[in-house]
């Protein structure tokens, strides 16, 4: 990427919570490190000044729920020379992508007065569904490190060193003791890719999976497994239904336990 003017950057929001933009400006120190490097162009999130209509660099959170959103992502797309959707939402439509496995009509029906008034898709889905993406950073929220690690890798041209092995090696490397095996408590690390630090079971807890499926995850192994440590088919949909519940393996899984 060229340095002889300061890099745009832009940071957009879909349906999401905003916590992964957040991370972005708990990034302190790094963040004025990175600040030095670019300009950044649009980020109403930290300030309502918007500079040009053309980008460097595009972090996009949150996934594609109505129409709207739909056809503005693509407008997003052709004013940015790199794409990078964060979080679970943008890589694989996050929490709300539940409504997936019902028809969403059933829940504005009962949510709203007048449901006639929603305009809302049949489903929730990743940013890539609908546009070519340049990466896609895990997490629910993202690591700040990793989004550091990410812009640098694009400001300078190289590939982003972000580790894609699961968090049973991040519980490796922390010393943990591993709850499957010694508390007999299920966990989805072997299936995870690693980000987090293995913070849950680092206090005995099993792994949520906030970072979504590893490369070539063998769901059905870990199903087995978790089986034998006496779960039902009900509680392995639930845990592979969280905040990656429509991520393809994830997905997958889900659907041969669903009744």
């Amino acid at each position: 990427m060229s340095h002889k003017h300061k890099p745009k950057l832009a940071v957009w929001k879909f349906a999401s919570c905003d916590g992964c933009q957040l991370s972005l400006l708990d990034c302190e120190d790094e963040l004025l490190a990175v600040a030095g490097q670019i300009e950044i162009a649009n980020f109403l999130e930290a300030s309502r000044a918007v500079t040009g209509r053309s980008y460097d660099i595009s972090l996009v959170e949150g996934s594609i729920t109505t129409p709207h959103d739909a056809e503005r992502i693509h407008k997003i797309r052709r004013a940015s020379k790199v794409l990078i959707t964060i979080g679970a939402c943008a890589t694989a439509g996050g929490i709300q992508a539940l409504r997936n496995f019902k028809d969403v009509r059933d829940f504005t029906n009962i949510v709203y007065a007048n449901p006639s008034y929603i305009e809302t898709l049949n489903k929730s889905t990743p940013i890539s569904d609908h546009i070519y993406v340049d990466f896609e950073l895990r997490g629910c929220p993202i690591n700040k490190y990793q989004l550091v690690e990410v812009l640098s890798a694009f400001l300078f041209e190289r590939k982003p060193n972000i580790p894609k092995h699961s968090v049973c090696i991040e519980c490796k490397q922390r010393g943990n003791i591993c709850v499957m095996v010694a508390h007999g408590t299920p966990c989805l690390g072997p299936v995870t890719q690693a980000g987090c630090g293995a913070i849950c079971p680092a206090y005995n807890r099993g792994c949520y999976s906030c970072f979504g499926p590893k490369e070539t995850p063998n769901t059905g192994s870990l199903s087995t497994q978790w089986k034998k440590l006496g779960a039902d088919g009900d509680s392995l949909m639930r845990a592979f239904r969280g905040f990656n519940a429509y991520a393809d393996p994830f997905r997958k899984e889900s659907e041969i336990y669903e009744k």
